[in-house]
């Protein structure tokens, strides 16, 4: 099975995005990190390509899929034959939200 071409448009610390990393490292996928936090002409581009500014979003084979977890990236997935279902864990939840206090920090845009 050939590999997909993915990009994460993710957080820095964030739950969902840390599920969404814990999805393509349970299946071993290679995939290009862009943070959102760190850099954000990474942000910029993430919102032009999904019209919307939540995050994470996932970039698979040129498809966007906007403020995604880790779960619905998962079925994804399995469900368009990317993967083969596994019934292994992971070591973080694929669907947690970040900690109240992250949404609370001052000019903050993001749900996730």
């Amino acid at each position: 099975m050939e590999k997909p071409q993915i990009v994460a448009y993710v957080k820095t610390y964030c739950g969902w995005s840390n599920g969404v990393r814990a999805v393509l490292k349970k299946y071993e996928l290679p995939y290009e990190e862009k943070d959102i936090i760190q850099n954000p002409a990474f942000r910029w581009e993430m919102e032009q390509k999904s019209g919307q500014p939540l995050s994470p979003c996932v970039e698979v084979n040129g498809t966007m899929l906007a403020d995604i977890s880790g779960e619905e990236l998962e079925e994804y997935l399995v469900s368009n034959k990317l993967v083969e279902a596994s019934t292994a864990g992971t070591d973080v939840p694929l669907n947690a939200p970040c900690p109240p206090e992250q949404h609370e920090a001052p000019n903050v845009a993001f749900r996730r």
